[in-house]
């Protein structure tokens, strides 16, 4: 079967495809007949509550004389705010993502002594087995990084001797090495993929031990390996704020749900891949980059707020774009008032669009973030509030950093293994249940017809 074929959708595929539709709708009045929380959350974003964890608290509410409020975002690794984390690590040459992943993983912000062994712990950690850039990563690159990164993990297994050791040593023994060697199979990937299917120059960098996952990330993407220090230091931030959300975003739960069945680390992880590369989750950064390239091209004066309105109108009217009626990096499941992630970051992206001359291009945005609410408010009916989320200045970001579009998801992995993995030692841990929620069966019985009585 050749390439064209295998993936040929046929009119016999469409026809099936539409009896299997019609066969699978259900009414939606079924949902609210039955309370069923579709998504697991109700009318006003809250979700259904599945667990308890100790690693991380989202907050985007608080009780007012006995009733519950929104109220501006938090975000808390361990009980630390990460407002104060971010703070705390020093403005300079310092790097903030081991010590977050220290404290995620162990619950305790690490001595300098204890800092300094885990950094060299991953340091030794980040190296591949033997060829297997050559065997694995440069055989049919994927022209979807994600992907590319599923496979890579999946194919570790072949290579680790105690796969399927579900102690709890063994899987941190395999967590700190996946947390290490994500760069190294993203990026790689992406080199590989960037030669064969757009004839670039190969460039496969080392890792040095010396160099924090952010500077390594840089060091191995491009070419010359140069990077300012400012670049390094917000591409920390960028891993720090994507590290970890709760147990209940997409990829997160998927990471306990698989881990109740006790299966292998790399499964488990190919898994909460699979999950943040959706559009609705990871890949949602992607779109607000590509939202703005049009709205640059489509409205004259940047600073002109009718045009900017009117053009975000259009988005809902599903008028412009990919005409899906929305406006991307705008509103989050949890956060009404604002997401603390973005407004963390909002302030360091500013820094980095003065350094590249951007400044234009990030007082877009700032408007923006500012019409986008009011715009919402007026076309749809509101159960809550909505402001930016992380994926409106992350995606910003990566295209002042110079990243390729094709790695903005797997650098959203590359901060989340760590939040993935505590969150599968937190599972094992507790030796819970397998997770397994229930679905109303809402058809008739039916009398089986042989085949001769079929019409």
């Amino acid at each position: 079967m050749d390439q064209n074929s295998f993936s040929e959708i046929t009119p016999e595929i469409v026809r099936l495809a539409n009896m299997s539709q019609q066969a699978d709708i259900i009414d939606t009045e079924l949902f609210t007949k039955y309370d069923v929380k579709r998504g697991l959350r109700d009318l006003n974003g809250k979700g259904v509550l599945a667990g308890l964890t100790h690693i991380s608290d989202v907050r985007a509410n608080k009780i007012v004389d006995g009733v519950q409020v929104p109220t501006h975002g938090k975000l808390f690794y361990r009980g630390y705010d990460v407002q104060d984390l971010v703070n705390g690590f020093p403005q300079d040459s310092c790097f903030g993502y081991e010590e977050a992943t220290y404290l995620l993983l162990f619950d305790i912000l690490p001595t300098k002594a204890e800092l300094e062994a885990f950094k060299s712990l991953l340091a030794r950690y980040r190296t591949l087995p033997t060829s297997f850039v050559r065997d694995i990563i440069m055989k049919a690159p994927s022209n979807d990084m994600m992907n590319t990164l599923a496979r890579s993990v999946l194919t570790l297994y072949s290579y680790d001797d105690r796969a399927d050791d579900t102690s709890l040593p063994n899987v941190l023994r395999q967590c700190l090495q996946l947390i290490s060697l994500f760069p190294l199979l993203s990026i790689y990937g992406y080199q590989a993929y960037s030669h064969y299917h757009d004839g670039k120059s190969l460039f496969i960098h080392q890792p040095k031990p010396e160099l924090s996952t952010a500077e390594n990330i840089l060091h191995i993407l491009r070419p010359d390996s140069k990077y300012t220090p400012l670049e390094a230091k917000i591409l920390d931030i960028a891993l720090i704020l994507h590290m970890e959300h709760g147990g209940g975003n997409n990829s997160t739960f998927t990471t306990h749900v698989v881990s109740s069945s006790l299966t292998d680390t790399y499964s488990v992880v190919a898994a909460a891949i699979g999950s943040l590369k959706g559009p609705r989750h990871g890949g949602a950064n992607i779109k607000v980059v590509k939202m703005f390239e049009e709205m640059k091209q489509e409205i004259s004066d940047w600073t002109n707020e009718g045009q900017v309105a009117d053009y975000l109108t259009r988005l809902l009217h599903k008028d412009a774009f990919d005409h899906a009626g929305l406006i991307y990096g705008v509103g989050h499941a949890v956060y009404s008032k604002s997401d603390p992630r973005a407004v963390i970051f909002k302030s360091f992206v500013e820094k980095l669009s003065v350094e590249k001359g951007l400044q234009n291009e990030f007082a877009l945005y700032s408007l923006v973030e500012r019409l986008a609410p009011e715009v919402i408010a007026k076309e749809r009916q509101m159960y809550k509030g909505v402001s930016i989320n992380v994926d409106f200045y992350s995606g910003f970001v990566y295209h002042m950093l110079n990243l390729p579009l094709e790695l903005y998801t797997p650098i959203f992995a590359i901060a989340r293994i760590a939040g993935w993995s505590a969150h599968r030692m937190e599972e094992l841990a507790n030796n819970g249940k397998i997770i397994r929620p229930a679905y109303k069966p809402i058809g008739d019985d039916r009398d089986y017809l042989s085949l001769e009585k079929r019409k």
